[in-house]
């Protein structure tokens, strides 16, 4: 497969992304818990008692995996390094686009783990405090377009193009959200989809459960992205577009 994502400067073959291998082994945390009211079916929250230390980083966590999967390479049997040096090579991770992959020798190595998830178990306190702030979640340069309207056949083509570009293996973020209702505004990283006539059934990785695969699926009949019920979000319909794919998103 070829890079060929939302912005591309030179053909590069990827790997497709492998969960959990190539996903990280600790979780965004909510400030809240959240349930369905039985009598309205709406949901509801209370604030968790007492709040976890580490909470709306979910943009942070899927830019970290995207970037991960197109910028790093990692060598098990190498000896390893100190937790300063995989600092240093963490953070030239972090500076790389999010639009282009680079290629295989230009790739930041990391040596004496075999994949993402092993040096994210080991390494979990430098990460977390490396990776970046919930700031830049909820001023990720994408989440303008979240307040315009979102019309059917937009979704549709969105669908398509999210498709294409999980076949390429480009690990796409997809942020999800139902706004004005905020009910959910979360962001995700697809990694392997299947098409019907009926439908495209996407799986994602979810940086609130990392351990699990989340299926985001678009019905091309209502031409309407929906998530299944989670410890977060009562499940339903959604807007979503990919992020971290251009200068302005």
């Amino acid at each position: 497969m070829l890079w060929v994502g939302c912005a591309s400067s030179r053909p590069v073959v990827l790997a497709p992304l492998r969960h959990p291998d190539d996903t990280l082994g600790f979780r965004n945390e909510t400030l809240w818990s959240y349930s369905r009211d039985p009598q309205t079916g709406r949901q509801v929250h209370e604030r968790r008692e007492p709040p976890p230390d580490y909470t709306l980083r979910c943009f942070v966590l899927a830019r970290v995996v995207k970037q991960f999967h197109i910028h790093a390479r990692f060598e098990p049997a190498a000896a390893p390094l100190d937790t300063e040096e995989y600092r240093r090579r963490f953070r030239q991770v972090l500076a790389r686009s999010t639009r282009t992959a680079s290629p295989e020798a230009d790739r930041i190595v990391f040596p004496g783990f075999a994949n993402l998830r092993a040096f994210s178990v080991a390494h979990e306190a430098m990460m977390r405090t490396e990776a970046g702030g919930a700031w830049q979640s909820y001023f990720q340069r994408g989440q303008w377009r979240m307040v315009l309207p979102f019309s059917r056949s937009g979704q549709v083509k969105e669908a398509a193009r999210l498709a294409a570009a999980v076949r390429a293996n480009t690990a796409p973020a997809l942020h999800v959200f139902t706004f004005p209702a905020l009910t959910v505004n979360h962001a995700v990283v697809l990694f392997a989809v299947t098409e019907t006539p009926a439908q495209y059934v996407f799986d994602a990785y979810d940086p609130n459960a990392p351990d699990e695969v989340l299926v985001v699926t678009f019905d091309l009949e209502h031409r309407t992205f929906s998530l299944p019920p989670t410890a977060y979000f009562v499940g339903g319909p959604v807007n979503a577009y990919e992020v971290y794919c251009r200068l302005w998103r």
